[in-house]
């Protein structure tokens, strides 16, 4: 490890000082929930993203922990590739704090750690992915301004203390705080599970039959939007909505009042992509200094609405209904980031 060590310092001072450098790396990949098609498609584009390095030279070796873990387990999952020697790792954390002292390890034996999807609090890290908070923000705003700034809204959230569900929803709360005749009435949770979003939105609709718009989160906006329609309030009620395939047909189809913010499962590639600049010494034109925790380098987010909804739709024709609208950083665009 202390030969690894010396070796991953004289590749960050390769700008000042030329050295022979390996072209060839091994990636940890660390998934600790799989409840749902975008992780199963997040390790796909990341692994995609790998093989199209060998087009640029460079041989990237991918090691995949996908479970559902608790954080303990997911810890495991680090410990193990630090085991293993991997040159990086990258990571979609179940905690924000809890791997500092773990990521404090892998930073001594000489391993990149980037965390994405999820932020983390570790100085031995750095973020990778879209900010959750202004993806929050933006669908807020939408609803906001769609609302004219008036109106009952309820609220379907993920996975209570998650660390991405705990920045969306200070993200909508922001937004929503500027609008006093805005009033979230009830928020619950329903896991980004798309049949606990469906029966959330029913009971909801049980308890509040007269509201205006309901803020949800993808994974389960789909459920939601089929309970608004059962209830025949689907004509009648703005709601934020999906990027999968089958949600956007139904969209389309519908012509909903709905808009939805992008956290593209392409995350994990992208920050694979600035991993092996990373590894090959490349320096970051701005340092990730972003976020709460300022280790932060944040993506583009795009937006989906009634404007380009359907330019959406025709993008993932062919696609399997459960695929999510995606983006990723390319080796090139990747590349940009770096001097």
């Amino acid at each position: 490890m202390k030969l690894k060590t010396a070796l991953l310092g004289m590749a960050v001072m390769a700008l000042a000082v030329p050295v022979a450098q390996a072209e060839d790396f091994t990636i940890g990949l660390s998934n600790g929930w799989v409840g749902s098609e975008w992780r199963t498609q997040m390790i796909e584009e990341a692994q995609a993203a790998a093989e199209k390095w060998k087009d640029k030279g460079v041989d990237i070796k991918v090691v995949v922990q996908s479970a559902n873990v608790d954080v303990p387990g997911q810890i495991a999952h680090v410990r193990n590739f630090i085991n293993q020697g991997v040159d990086a790792i990258i990571i979609n954390p179940n905690s924000p704090t809890a791997f500092d002292p773990v990521f404090a390890q892998a930073k001594e034996d000489g391993i990149l750690v980037i965390s994405t999807d999820a932020e983390v609090s570790s100085e031995d890290a750095i973020y990778v992915g879209i900010d959750q908070t202004n993806w929050a923000a933006l669908s807020a705003q939408w609803l906001a301004d769609t609302l004219e700034g008036s109106g009952q809204v309820v609220a379907i959230n993920g996975v209570a203390g998650h660390p991405a569900n705990e920045m969306r929803i200070a993200g909508y709360t922001s937004v929503f705080d500027q609008y006093p005749d805005i009033k979230v009435v009830n928020e619950v949770n329903a896991n980004w599970d798309q049949a606990q979003g469906q029966q959330a939105m029913q009971n909801l609709l049980a308890t509040y039959p007269d509201i205006d718009g309901v803020w949800v989160q993808d994974g389960m906006a789909a459920g939601a939007w089929r309970s608004l329609m059962d209830a025949g309030k689907a004509g009648e009620v703005a709601a934020t909505g999906e990027i999968r395939k089958d949600f956007i047909d139904l969209w389309v189809k519908n012509d909903f009042t709905s808009g939805a913010s992008v956290n593209p499962p392409g995350v994990m590639a992208s920050a694979l992509n600035v991993a092996v600049f990373m590894l090959k010494g490349r320096e970051l034109k701005e340092p990730a200094s972003a976020g709460q925790y300022k280790n932060a380098m944040y993506l583009p987010i795009p937006f989906i609405d009634g404007d380009n909804v359907e330019t959406v739709a025709k993008e993932l024709e062919g696609k399997p209904g459960f695929y999510s609208y995606t983006s990723a950083l390319s080796i090139d665009e990747a590349e940009a980031y770096f001097k």
